[in-house]
């Protein structure tokens, strides 16, 4: 097994911390956000069934455009606005933000602001 960076395994320990509070329910699921180096992920997930109710990423189809580059704050923006329209179709309105260790900043700050213009409670 490769060596993990000291950024990677602080991310972890944040992602621990935060897991330990936040807890996603059927009528307020969590809207998990996963950031790489070139795309962004969200998810609904509803932990006491564990199923996954919704998700959207820069790769899912209606947020991708053919050569656009999917690694910034306008495709993350993207995605918010995606997620929140899944989300009101399937008649969730509130949801708990879960930024999975990333520092609320940048790109997951505007998945987020997208996600609660659209129509989401965080």
């Amino acid at each position: 097994m490769g060596k993990t960076s000291q950024k990677t395994i602080t991310r972890l320990k944040r992602q621990v911390r935060v897991r330990k509070k936040v807890t996603g329910t059927a009528e307020r699921p969590r809207l998990n956000v996963f950031r790489s180096a070139n795309h962004i992920y969200a998810q609904l997930i509803d932990d006491v069934q564990g199923v996954t109710l919704a998700a959207a990423s820069t790769c899912t189809e209606g947020v991708a455009q053919s050569g656009v580059h999917t690694g910034n704050k306008a495709s993350a923006a993207a995605v918010g606005a995606a997620i929140a329209k899944v989300a009101l179709q399937k008649d969730i309105r509130s949801v708990v933000f879960d930024r999975n260790g990333f520092l609320y900043h940048g790109r997951i700050q505007a998945l987020a602001d997208a996600a609660r213009e659209a129509g989401l409670d965080f």
